[in-house]
């Protein structure tokens, strides 16, 4: 029994490192990869993953809102890469609720887009907030959200890449939102 204890910790243990070594190669990738600036629609791009999310959790009772005209000009891959990692956390933190709502909407700021993914998730203190986009930087034990510490520190990169910047807001079991902004304003098609 202890010999099958040691196997499955071992086991386990692979896993997380094989996943680990699979986000820093993205994170990487992400850094170099070359942009492909196209007009981009974020909603169709976040219903696209929000249906797979919803293929891998069918248990899962999500309610899922998306703006209109959420049209980008931006490297349609790495938006993917960036909506996945923001949809992913909030289906991952919303877990506890028997009846999850996650919105991405845009608005203005001061003259400039400002797109975000809200959630009704835990949450965090906001006095952690600047550690959630340094890798590996976690405020959940992993036995209570699984992951690696590298879906936001991704974000950031590719929010960089396209001239934006990005931030968060939340509040402990009352969820969270994410904001970003792109270079362009929606619907630009230079």
């Amino acid at each position: 029994d202890q010999a099958r204890h040691y196997l499955e910790r071992v086991v386990a243990g692979t896993a997380h490192m094989g996943q680990l070594i699979d986000d820093l190669l993205t994170l990487s990738r992400v850094t170099r990869a070359e942009m492909n600036r196209e007009a981009v629609d974020l909603g169709e791009l976040a219903r696209e993953v929000d249906a797979a999310l919803r293929e891998q959790y069918p248990q899962r009772q999500v309610q899922f809102r998306v703006a209109t005209d959420l049209r980008v000009y931006g490297d349609r891959r790495l938006l993917r890469i960036l909506l996945t990692n923001l949809l992913d956390n909030a289906w991952k933190f919303t877990s506890p609720r028997p009846e999850a709502h996650i919105e991405l909407g845009a608005t203005e700021l001061e003259g400039e887009t400002v797109y975000y993914l809200r959630d009704d998730g835990v949450g965090f203190d906001m006095a952690y907030a600047d550690k959630l986009f340094t890798p590996f930087q976690r405020l959940h034990r992993s036995d209570e959200f699984p992951g690696t510490g590298i879906g936001l520190a991704t974000v950031r990169r590719i929010v960089t890449r396209h001239g934006g910047r990005v931030w968060i807001e939340g509040e402990v079991n009352t969820g969270t939102t994410v904001y970003f902004t792109l270079l362009g304003r929606r619907g630009d098609d230079r």
